[in-house]
């Protein structure tokens, strides 16, 4: 009979930085998170093993007769898992359910911070992951209280933003930045262009319209944010160069000896 192992930490950290550690010390192949106040059913388990047999990566329990509030837990949750699967394209009805079923070649390679243990799918989808998911039992809540509400939509929109950020811009930072300061060059220009417009043909004196403050602010936001896009391009090359992290992600290799790379061979799909 084996033992349970357990960690204790010593506060409360949050939900994302307990998924993050029960990963971080897990050591089988297959890893299935669940929460702790019964709600989820563990005899559900076997049904994601069965899908992860079938070839899935991922599988994520879905909520489907939620036993909650309607209005203060169900409603901003649709709502949410609408949103997700919209922008970030990794359809699911419910990412907020803890009771998902991960490949450990997956979820391994995976780093949370913040509030991010809802986005996993999307995370692993990076990575190549087949994701699916099932219907599970869901109980009526008997202990503790939720500290979640409709407050929950706003900050899974910023969690959002930050993943659209990484998914799409993450080796790029530039292109963001970047795109921001040559509009507001833009603009200043055509606020200089204007102002010169009507102080020459219109004999409209430059005090008299906010044209210059808008030509000032603008090309002063243009240089920031071009600033901004040179120091997130050297920070993201540090941090690769530093870390040693490769910009790809190999599925399989044919016909190579065995050398020190194939440590980093996993299974991942090419993105």
């Amino acid at each position: 009979m084996r033992i349970a192992e357990i960690i204790h930490f010593r506060r409360n950290y949050g939900q994302t930085a307990a998924m993050m550690a029960g990963i971080d010390y897990a050591s089988g192949d297959v890893i299935i998170p669940i929460d702790a106040d019964l709600q989820n059913d563990p005899e559900d388990i076997p049904k994601l093993l069965a899908k992860l047999d079938e070839g899935y990566d991922v599988c994520s329990g879905w909520r489907q007769n939620r036993k909650d509030n309607a209005l203060r837990r169900n409603l901003p949750s649709r709502i949410a898992n609408w949103i997700i699967s919209k922008i970030s394209g990794v359809h699911l009805h419910d990412y907020g359910c803890s009771l998902k079923a991960y490949n450990k070649d997956i979820i391994k390679e995976i780093k949370l911070y913040g509030e991010m243990h809802r986005f996993i799918p999307i995370y692993a989808s990076w990575y190549g992951a087949k994701v699916t998911e099932i219907p599970v039992a869901h109980y009526p809540r008997k202990f503790g209280q939720s500290k979640y509400g409709l407050e929950r939509v706003v900050k899974v929109m910023l969690d959002l933003a930050v993943v659209k950020f990484l998914d799409r811009y993450a080796q790029k930072p530039m292109y963001v930045f970047g795109g921001i300061g040559m509009l507001s060059l833009l603009l200043s220009g055509l606020a200089a262009v204007w102002a010169l417009y009507l102080k020459f043909f219109d004999n409209t004196s430059l005090v008299q319209t906010p044209l210059p403050l808008m030509f000032v602010f603008t090309a002063l936001t243009g240089v920031i944010c071009l600033l901004m896009g040179l120091l997130a391009e050297l920070v993201m090359r540090t941090y690769h160069e530093s870390q040693k992290k490769d910009v790809y992600l190999v599925k399989a290799t044919r016909n190579f000896k065995q050398d020190s790379r194939s440590s980093k061979i996993f299974s991942a799909g090419n993105r």
